[in-house]
Order: structure tokens, then C-alpha cells, then sequence
């Protein structure tokens, strides 16, 4: 099964504190303090993903077929997905989840701390059950 825009959008949010944010018209763009991991269209275009990856994934995924370093992004180690066929979702997955990994750590370390900490589920508290008073 070939990834979509629908898998992409679910699999980006589910990454601590990530946002997204319709730009440029028709992009779809997830973020993680305003900083952009990944990339996808919304309209068809020529460049269906794109996303921030390590220098050596960069060399090894840009001899692939389908995938080219990402227009005016390729110096920052982006890539760009020519077609949905050119990574399996389990692949994609992982290299989507770095992009994001690669982004958050540039963060300030106190920008971080606080993404970390806003995004942690908060659990509801029982209430402390406390014994009735004995009236004197």
C-alpha cells in the first residue's frame, strides 16, 4: 500500500508537539516550534513530499529513482519524493520520523524542554479520598 497525504498528515501529527500549517497556497507543512520537517501538496504537482534528512540518508536516497534533492532546500540535506512509489510507508516512516528528529534537536535546549513538556498526556487525578471528620 502506497502512502497518501491522509497517512502522512496522521503519521506527522502523531510526533510530539507537531503542527501543521497550509502555506505557499497549497502546501500542507508540519512543523515543531515553526520549523519545518516535512512538506506535502495538496494540489498535484511535480513533487508530491518532502522532508530534512541525514547527510549520508541524503547521498544514499537522492541515487534512488523517483527521489531528487528538494528545490532550494538540497544544501540543508532536503529531499524531494517524485512519486508515492519511490519509498515503502515502513521506510518513510522511519525517514519522516528523523526529519523531525533532525529539527527538534536544532531547537534551543529550553524550547525543547517546554515542547517536551506541553506535550506529555496529562492524567487526570483521582481525588484524595479522605475519611470524614469525627465531631468532638
Amino acid at each position: 500500500m502506497l502512502a497518501d497525504v491522509d497517512w502522512v498528515r496522521e503519521l506527522c501529527l502523531s510526533f510530539p508537539a507537531a503542527t501543521e500549517k497550509v502555506t505557499w497556497g497549497a502546501d500542507l507543512t508540519f512543523r515543531i516550534s515553526e520549523k519545518i520537517f516535512a512538506v506535502t501538496v495538496l494540489k498535484p504537482a511535480k513533487i508530491w513530499l518532502s522532508f530534512k534528512c541525514s547527510a549520508e540518508n541524503f547521498a544514499e536516497l537522492t541515487e534512488r529513482a523517483g527521489i531528487i534533492p528538494a528545490p532550494y532546500m538540497a544544501r540543508n540535506q532536503w529531499v524531494a519524493l517524485e512519486t508515492r512509489e519511490a519509498l515503502q510507508k515502513e521506510e518513510l516512516a522511519g525517514l519522516l520520523r528523523e526529519s523531525y528528529e533532525l529539527v527538534f534537536s536544532k531547537l534551543p535546549r529550553k524550547t525543547q524542554e517546554a515542547l517536551l513538556q506541553n506535550s506529555r498526556p496529562r492524567t487526570k487525578r483521582k481525588p484524595i479520598r479522605r475519611s470524614p471528620r469525627k465531631r468532638p
